[in-house]
Protein backbone atom coordinates (compact mmCIF):
# COMPACT_ATOMS: atom_id res chain seq x y z
CA UNK A 1 0.00 0.00 0.00
CA UNK A 2 3.07 2.18 0.39
CA UNK A 3 4.27 1.22 -2.77
CA UNK A 4 1.06 2.70 -4.17
CA UNK A 5 0.66 5.84 -2.11
CA UNK A 6 4.54 6.73 -3.09
CA UNK A 7 3.97 5.90 -6.88
CA UNK A 8 0.44 7.88 -7.26
CA UNK A 9 2.46 11.17 -5.28
CA UNK A 10 5.00 10.87 -8.11
CA UNK A 11 2.67 10.96 -10.73
CA UNK A 12 0.83 13.74 -9.02
CA UNK A 13 4.18 15.70 -8.63
CA UNK A 14 5.16 14.74 -12.49
CA UNK A 15 1.97 16.18 -13.11
CA UNK A 16 3.01 19.66 -11.08
CA UNK A 17 5.80 19.90 -13.25
CA UNK A 18 4.85 19.08 -16.54
CA UNK A 19 1.62 21.63 -16.56
CA UNK A 20 3.74 24.30 -16.12
CA UNK A 21 5.95 23.12 -18.81
CA UNK A 22 3.29 22.47 -21.09
CA UNK A 23 1.72 25.92 -20.91
CA UNK A 24 5.03 27.46 -21.32
CA UNK A 25 5.48 25.11 -24.49
CA UNK A 26 1.77 26.58 -25.81
CA UNK A 27 2.48 30.04 -25.11
CA UNK A 28 6.26 30.20 -27.07
CA UNK A 29 4.12 28.55 -30.00
CA UNK A 30 1.78 31.84 -30.03
CA UNK A 31 4.88 34.06 -29.50
CA UNK A 32 6.99 32.87 -31.97
CA UNK A 33 4.12 32.45 -35.00
CA UNK A 34 3.41 36.19 -33.86
CA UNK A 35 7.10 37.22 -33.96
CA UNK A 36 7.97 35.69 -37.04
CA UNK A 37 4.43 37.54 -38.25
CA UNK A 38 5.59 41.22 -37.09
CA UNK A 39 9.38 40.43 -39.06
CA UNK A 40 7.75 39.12 -42.10
CA UNK A 41 4.97 42.03 -42.60
CA UNK A 42 7.64 44.36 -44.06
CA UNK A 43 9.44 41.84 -46.26
CA UNK A 44 6.44 40.36 -47.39
CA UNK A 45 4.30 43.05 -48.13
CA UNK A 46 5.26 44.13 -51.56
CA UNK A 47 5.66 40.70 -53.13
CA UNK A 48 1.94 39.73 -51.91
CA UNK A 49 1.27 43.04 -53.97
CA UNK A 50 2.97 41.90 -56.86
CA UNK A 51 0.46 38.69 -56.27
CA UNK A 52 -2.05 41.06 -56.04
CA UNK A 53 -1.84 42.60 -59.32
CA UNK A 54 -1.24 39.04 -60.94
CA UNK A 55 -4.32 37.78 -59.72
CA UNK A 56 -6.42 40.78 -60.98
CA UNK A 57 -4.98 40.62 -64.21
CA UNK A 58 -5.94 36.95 -64.38
CA UNK A 59 -9.37 37.13 -63.01
CA UNK A 60 -10.41 40.24 -65.12
CA UNK A 61 -9.40 39.22 -68.18
CA UNK A 62 -11.57 35.48 -67.68
CA UNK A 63 -9.03 33.65 -66.10
CA UNK A 64 -8.62 31.49 -63.45
CA UNK A 65 -6.19 30.23 -60.61
CA UNK A 66 -4.94 26.59 -60.30
CA UNK A 67 -3.71 26.23 -56.77
CA UNK A 68 -1.49 23.07 -55.82
CA UNK A 69 0.58 22.32 -52.85
CA UNK A 70 1.96 18.70 -51.57
CA UNK A 71 1.02 16.85 -47.99
CA UNK A 72 0.01 19.85 -45.65
CA UNK A 73 0.41 22.49 -48.35
CA UNK A 74 -1.94 20.87 -51.03
CA UNK A 75 -4.80 21.28 -47.99
CA UNK A 76 -4.10 25.06 -47.76
CA UNK A 77 -4.25 25.10 -51.54
CA UNK A 78 -8.11 23.49 -51.20
CA UNK A 79 -8.47 26.76 -48.77
CA UNK A 80 -7.48 29.08 -50.97
CA UNK A 81 -9.57 28.02 -53.89
CA UNK A 82 -12.71 27.63 -51.18
CA UNK A 83 -12.01 31.16 -50.33
CA UNK A 84 -11.42 32.50 -53.90
CA UNK A 85 -14.43 30.70 -54.98
CA UNK A 86 -17.03 31.62 -52.16
CA UNK A 87 -15.46 34.51 -50.78
CA UNK A 88 -13.33 35.81 -48.70
CA UNK A 89 -14.74 38.45 -46.00
CA UNK A 90 -17.53 39.81 -48.33
CA UNK A 91 -19.62 39.41 -50.69
CA UNK A 92 -18.75 39.26 -54.25
CA UNK A 93 -19.53 37.31 -57.82
CA UNK A 94 -17.46 34.23 -57.83
CA UNK A 95 -14.08 34.06 -58.83
CA UNK A 96 -12.60 31.12 -60.72
CA UNK A 97 -10.40 29.00 -59.10
CA UNK A 98 -9.28 25.05 -58.74
CA UNK A 99 -7.27 23.03 -56.32
CA UNK A 100 -5.30 20.43 -58.12
CA UNK A 101 -4.98 17.18 -56.61
CA UNK A 102 -2.69 13.82 -57.36
CA UNK A 103 -6.17 11.35 -56.36
CA UNK A 104 -7.52 9.27 -58.93
CA UNK A 105 -5.47 10.47 -61.85
CA UNK A 106 -3.07 6.85 -62.22
CA UNK A 107 -0.18 8.59 -62.58
CA UNK A 108 2.69 9.04 -60.37
CA UNK A 109 2.66 11.84 -57.71
CA UNK A 110 5.11 13.96 -59.53
CA UNK A 111 2.98 13.57 -62.51
CA UNK A 112 -0.32 14.28 -62.20
CA UNK A 113 0.01 17.94 -60.88
CA UNK A 114 1.85 18.74 -64.37
CA UNK A 115 -0.89 17.11 -66.23
CA UNK A 116 -3.40 19.21 -64.70
CA UNK A 117 -1.76 21.67 -65.73
CA UNK A 118 -1.04 20.88 -69.37
CA UNK A 119 -4.98 20.25 -69.44
CA UNK A 120 -6.89 22.66 -67.30
CA UNK A 121 -4.21 25.68 -67.88
CA UNK A 122 -4.21 28.78 -70.89
CA UNK A 123 -2.40 31.39 -71.02
CA UNK A 124 -3.33 34.28 -68.50
CA UNK A 125 -4.22 31.93 -65.89
CA UNK A 126 -2.41 32.26 -62.95
CA UNK A 127 -0.53 28.96 -60.93
CA UNK A 128 -0.40 29.26 -57.22
CA UNK A 129 2.30 27.10 -55.50
CA UNK A 130 2.52 26.30 -52.28
CA UNK A 131 5.46 24.54 -50.55
CA UNK A 132 7.62 25.08 -47.16
CA UNK A 133 10.96 23.87 -48.79
CA UNK A 134 10.18 24.24 -52.84
CA UNK A 135 11.83 20.89 -53.96
CA UNK A 136 9.32 18.62 -54.51
CA UNK A 137 9.71 17.46 -57.79
CA UNK A 138 5.80 17.14 -58.49
CA UNK A 139 5.53 21.07 -58.27
CA UNK A 140 8.34 21.55 -60.18
CA UNK A 141 7.00 20.07 -63.03
CA UNK A 142 3.68 21.88 -62.46
CA UNK A 143 5.52 24.98 -62.35
CA UNK A 144 7.40 24.15 -65.79
CA UNK A 145 4.14 23.29 -67.37
CA UNK A 146 2.36 26.47 -66.61
CA UNK A 147 5.33 28.34 -68.19
CA UNK A 148 4.45 26.21 -71.16
CA UNK A 149 1.13 27.30 -71.03
CA UNK A 150 2.39 31.24 -70.47
CA UNK A 151 0.71 31.03 -67.36
CA UNK A 152 1.96 33.47 -64.24
CA UNK A 153 3.68 31.88 -61.33
CA UNK A 154 2.81 32.70 -57.49
CA UNK A 155 4.90 30.47 -55.14
CA UNK A 156 5.06 30.87 -51.36
CA UNK A 157 7.77 29.12 -50.26
CA UNK A 158 9.44 29.01 -47.02
CA UNK A 159 13.35 27.96 -46.53
CA UNK A 160 14.48 30.26 -49.39
CA UNK A 161 12.41 29.08 -52.01
CA UNK A 162 14.64 25.82 -53.24
CA UNK A 163 15.16 24.78 -56.67
CA UNK A 164 11.37 26.57 -57.16
CA UNK A 165 12.45 29.85 -56.20
CA UNK A 166 15.19 29.72 -58.71
CA UNK A 167 13.10 28.38 -62.12
CA UNK A 168 10.57 31.41 -61.84
CA UNK A 169 10.47 33.74 -64.38
CA UNK A 170 10.81 38.04 -64.04
CA UNK A 171 7.33 38.21 -64.60
CA UNK A 172 6.31 35.55 -61.60
CA UNK A 173 6.06 36.35 -57.98
CA UNK A 174 7.88 34.59 -55.12
CA UNK A 175 6.98 35.15 -51.97
CA UNK A 176 9.07 33.54 -49.52
CA UNK A 177 9.02 33.56 -45.95
CA UNK A 178 11.82 33.98 -43.62
CA UNK A 179 11.89 31.07 -41.82
CA UNK A 180 13.12 27.49 -41.61
CA UNK A 181 10.21 25.56 -39.65
CA UNK A 182 7.28 24.30 -42.08
CA UNK A 183 4.86 24.64 -38.86
CA UNK A 184 6.01 28.70 -38.83
CA UNK A 185 5.96 29.07 -42.81
CA UNK A 186 2.31 27.59 -42.92
CA UNK A 187 1.13 30.00 -40.69
CA UNK A 188 2.28 33.31 -42.13
CA UNK A 189 1.02 31.34 -45.90
CA UNK A 190 -1.89 30.80 -44.56
CA UNK A 191 -2.12 34.56 -43.48
CA UNK A 192 -0.57 35.65 -47.36
CA UNK A 193 -3.42 33.88 -48.77
CA UNK A 194 -5.81 36.03 -46.79
CA UNK A 195 -3.99 39.07 -48.18
CA UNK A 196 -3.93 37.68 -51.61
CA UNK A 197 -7.89 37.30 -51.08
CA UNK A 198 -8.51 40.64 -49.65
CA UNK A 199 -6.62 42.45 -51.97
CA UNK A 200 -8.11 41.23 -54.68
CA UNK A 201 -11.96 42.26 -52.95
CA UNK A 202 -10.24 45.35 -51.97
CA UNK A 203 -9.11 46.11 -55.93
CA UNK A 204 -12.75 44.73 -57.69
CA UNK A 205 -15.30 46.13 -54.32
CA UNK A 206 -13.36 49.19 -52.96
CA UNK A 207 -11.49 49.46 -49.71
CA UNK A 208 -13.60 48.84 -46.30
CA UNK A 209 -12.52 48.99 -42.68
CA UNK A 210 -12.02 45.38 -42.62
CA UNK A 211 -8.41 45.60 -41.77
CA UNK A 212 -7.88 46.16 -38.03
Amino acid sequence: MCSLEVFAGAIELAKSIIKPMLDLRIQQHFIDSADLQYQAAETLAKPLDAGVQALMACVTSGGKVLVCGEGSSAALAQYFASLFVGGFERERPELAAIALRHEGLGDPAYASLARQVRALGQAGDVLLLLTTNGEEEGLMRALHAAHERDMTVIALTGKGGGTVAKALHETDVHVGIPHDRAVRIREVQQLALHCLCDGVDAQLMGDQDSVA
